[in-house]
């Protein structure tokens, strides 16, 4: 199991995987892990897949809850490709981890091939916020892995045509089951960080961070049905960005699978751009 000491002496989990192309870096979204990226990373074998659990969850260690922030989550990338001799990557960031994405634009540029942003931009719609605020840190009351992933599409109805299948992977991914019922797989101290920063008022002028962007190959897929992303920052986004790779994924709300042909087509469209 491949881990790394950050800046901070915290340990986390990393896989680096595939071909010999140009290395593409997964992270995944606010309360999820590596495992995200397991149904894209069949069509991107020609790549040298990394994904990272970030601190406090997946396999990564929990560590002090106030340094659960995108700030220092972006050191910690920079610490793993220091770690890994890597000088740049390119970025395929779902929600929280196309956030950090937008930060290293910002800070460091420099280590940027280009980005994938995955259902998130510089403005959150307050209806996905509120969704995650929802269940954030807490544990989801199923007794098994099984009762709840039956209990997945009725939780998700802006998701159509998933099969019973993936959202067993889903819940394996997510949940640890135990005797007493299922856990979440991060550090439950992380939705007090979550929601001390989604408090903050004003909230935070993100668009300086898209603008940041500027100059490198970008991509953007949304869900169709995204209650975090909307179709007007999506519109603003492109407006900024012309030559943006853009899809918009039917049948998928926060977040699509990345498996999706109208996923796969852009995310081979911007890998050609990075080359």
């Amino acid at each position: 199991m491949p881990r790394f000491a950050s800046f901070d002496g915290t340990r986390l989990h990393y896989d680096d995987t595939g071909g010999g192309g140009l290395p593409l870096l997964c992270l995944p979204g606010l309360t999820r892990n590596g495992r995200d990226f397991d149904y894209v990373a069949p069509h991107l074998a020609d790549q040298r897949v990394i994904r990272l659990d970030a601190r406090g969850r997946g396999l990564s260690d929990r560590a002090d809850p106030a340094t659960y922030t995108v700030e220092t989550e972006t050191r910690d990338v920079l610490a793993l490709l220091d770690h890994l001799g890597l000088r740049r990557v390119a970025i395929l960031g779902t929600s929280r981890g196309g956030l950090v994405a937008m930060v290293l634009a910002a800070s460091a540029k420099d280590r940027l091939i280009g980005v994938c942003l995955n259902d998130i931009g510089p403005e959150l719609d307050p209806r996905g916020l509120a969704a995650i605020r929802s269940y954030v840190g807490t544990d989801p009351g199923f007794p098994d892995l099984e009762t709840a992933a039956k209990a997945r599409a009725a939780l998700f109805p802006e998701f159509t045509g998933v099969p019973d299948s993936r959202w067993r992977d889903e819940v394996r991914h997510n949940f640890v089951e135990t005797p007493e019922g299922l856990h979440i797989a991060y550090d439950p101290a992380l939705a007090a960080t979550f929601n001390q920063a989604d408090g903050a008022a004003p909230a935070p002028d993100l668009w300086p961070l898209f603008d940041a962007l500027q100059g490198l190959p970008l991509a953007l897929i949304r869900g169709a049905r995204s209650s975090l992303l909307s179709a007007e920052t999506a519109a603003r986004m492109t407006a900024r960005r012309p030559d943006m790779i853009v899809a918009t994924v039917p049948g998928r709300g926060h977040v699509p699978f990345l498996d999706e042909p109208e996923a796969l087509a852009a995310l081979h469209a911007w890998i050609e751009a990075l080359q």
